[in-house]
């Protein structure tokens, strides 16, 4: 067995664990600040909304063009007097994407474009998009994240309990925050590819999610019927039980994004793929952070405010003190040497291996 089989194994198992329940104030405080950071980002530099939000016009040239990327972006600003965006497609061609002009314009710039760029206007293609479209995009877009909102929080409270309902939506809610924060700090193009990849990240960090849930819901049946551990113990072994697995399932979905983001958009210049591989590689690391650090956790700290879980809490630690003072009091009488006159306390089994010590201490009287 590998040694991440072995680790996993040992997790699951319970002979080794890692305490991410007991340490939660850390990683509220880690969270904290990321979150404000990624809110700051929003409000300084703001989110960069690709022309689907916006409206504008797309211009594509055709094949083998001689001008470069940063000709095209000079020739489109100097004919339509805002910034443009330069991709250079596979097959050698320009897309030149303009956003926040009017569509009634598009005509005159096509016209101006061409010139510049040496081509004939009729072989220089030309999609509008009107900013009243964007609008309606943005709308389905916000739409369609509420209605995912409320049916995951639904869904959660009936599976489980509202509890985990909570912590979920909290730790949805910290993905999607961080997500967006980097593409306002990175300045990465929003477009309907995003919100794609927003939603997908959104599912795969529910899954890891709900796969705690689950072994927490399992392993907290009748708790109140034992004093050996707390709600935030078998959280905790929750989280380690599932630790490997969530890791795995999260690398694995790594590697292809972190394909997409590095080599296709950043090597070779498929700037098309960064709008959604960005959000996916940055949601899915979000996501697997949450739902380790964040929503179990979270759910111990609402659980444990219950009366039924106060009052549990407090039985096991008094019998853990307990146990903690018999064992102070063995120490206490323990004998100093092994001479013959020193009487060995003796607390729980009998050590069959200790030689019987005949005729010494034995109690006058008949013999039974």
């Amino acid at each position: 067995m590998s040694k991440l089989g072995n680790l996993g194994a040992r997790l699951h198992r319970g002979e080794i664990a890692y305490d991410f329940v007991g340490k939660r104030k850390i990683w509220y405080g880690v969270s904290i600040l990321i979150t404000i950071t990624a809110i700051v980002g929003l409000a300084v530099r703001g989110l960069n909304m690709g022309i689907e939000f916006k409206g504008g016009a797309v211009f594509t040239t055709p094949t083998k063009m001689s001008a470069s990327v940063s000709q095209a972006e000079t020739y489109a600003k100097d004919a339509s007097g805002h910034d443009a965006i330069v991709q250079k497609l596979g097959n050698g061609s320009l897309r030149i994407q303009i956003a926040g002009i009017d569509t009634g314009k598009s005509d005159q710039i096509k016209q101006t474009l061409a010139k510049d760029l040496k081509l004939n206007p009729e072989n220089l293609a030309a999609d509008l998009v009107g900013p009243s479209w964007g609008q309606q995009i943005a709308n389905k877009a916000w739409e369609g994240l509420g209605i995912f909102m409320v049916l995951v929080v639904i869904y959660l409270a009936i599976a489980f309990e509202w509890r985990m309902a909570v912590a979920a939506l909290v730790a949805l809610i910290h993905d999607i925050t961080i997500t967006t924060g980097i593409y306002a700090l990175v300045g990465f193009e929003v477009t309907p590819g995003t919100v794609i990849g927003l939603l997908t990240i959104l599912g795969y960090s529910l899954y890891d999610t709900v796969v705690v849930f689950d072994s927490l819901k399992e392993q907290t049946k009748d708790i109140t019927k034992q004093t050996r551990f707390t709600y935030s113990d078998i959280a905790n072994r929750s989280i380690n039980g599932t630790l490997v697995r969530s890791i795995n399932t999260t690398v694995v979905a790594l590697l292809p994004v972190a394909g997409l983001l590095f080599i296709g958009g950043g090597f070779l210049g498929a700037g098309t793929l960064n709008d959604i591989s960005l959000s996916l590689f940055v949601g899915l690391a979000a996501g697997a952070y949450s739902s380790i650090f964040i929503a179990t956790p979270l759910v111990a700290d609402l659980k444990e405010r219950e009366p039924a879980m106060k009052a549990l809490t407090k039985r096991v630690l008094a019998k853990r003190a307990q146990a903690a003072d018999e064992g102070d009091l063995v120490a206490d009488r323990a004998p100093a040497d092994d001479s013959d006159d020193a009487a060995p306390a003796v607390v729980g089994p009998r050590n069959q291996s200790a030689p019987r010590s005949r005729g010494r201490g034995r109690p006058s009287g008949k013999r039974r």
